[in-house]
């Protein structure tokens, strides 16, 4: 019987190749989305189409975080166009990947699933607090304390398998599994035809990767 994992699936490149590599390593996929009122909502399409080729079963949760406001991405704040600066930027979601895993680990437990995967990046990133690998660390203790499963001795194992990748690597880890990586989508402020800025953080660093990785980007940039 295969095993299966639930799959934090963002739309972006690092989720696209997070759930290659779970399938890679013979896993059913279980890919979540989160729809929580995101300004770059386009990559709720990408996911859906990402899913389309590396799921088993795809589900799209509602969970409108425009409520809590307090980011670039779920508040009426701009979204720096002005390079990947010191410090956790405003495009920080308070408590996002916690909210997001709490949700995978809640399916995981429901679909008999023991292996969650999340594609957070500790090295060529915006300094989010929810990408170390302390914190990866911490959430799998919990989950091992917070359920049914883990108490009961089927633990959970929490997968981030991009932790100590740049860019560049998980660029040509797109192309070692021949992925199409521009379906993908990184841009935290795209215009009304959905095309990537080109300025916003998550654009640089994902310019920089195939750059460094002498990759051609797929992707279409503003500028």
């Amino acid at each position: 019987m295969t095993r299966r994992a639930v799959v934090l699936l963002s739309g972006g490149l690092d989720s696209m190749v997070c759930a290659a590599l779970a399938r890679q390593a013979g896993f059913g996929v279980l890919a979540l989305t989160i729809d929580y009122g995101q300004r770059h909502r386009v990559e709720i399409d990408a996911a859906r189409a990402i899913a389309g080729q590396l799921a088993e079963r795809h589900i799209v949760l509602p969970i409108d975080l425009t409520g809590f406001g307090g980011s670039a991405l779920t508040a009426d704040i701009e979204v720096p166009k002005d390079g990947v600066g010191e410090g956790i930027p405003v495009t920080y979601v308070p408590a996002r990947n916690t909210v997001f895993l709490s949700l995978a680990l809640a399916w995981a437990e429901a679909a008999g699933a023991r292996d969650l995967f999340v594609g957070v990046n500790a090295l060529d990133y915006s300094g989010y607090p929810d990408c170390r690998p302390e914190f990866i660390e911490a959430f799998e203790a919990l989950a091992n304390q917070a359920t049914k499963a883990g108490v009961e001795g089927d633990p959970f194992t929490l997968h981030a398998p991009l932790q100590y990748l740049t860019k560049a690597d998980i660029a040509r880890e797109a192309e070692r599994l021949g992925l199409d990586a521009g379906m993908s989508h990184s841009c935290y402020d795209p215009g009304a035809d959905g095309g990537a800025c080109g300025r916003c953080d998550a654009c640089r660093l994902r310019a920089k990767g195939f750059a460094e990785a002498g990759i051609a980007d797929p992707t279409r940039y503003a500028v």
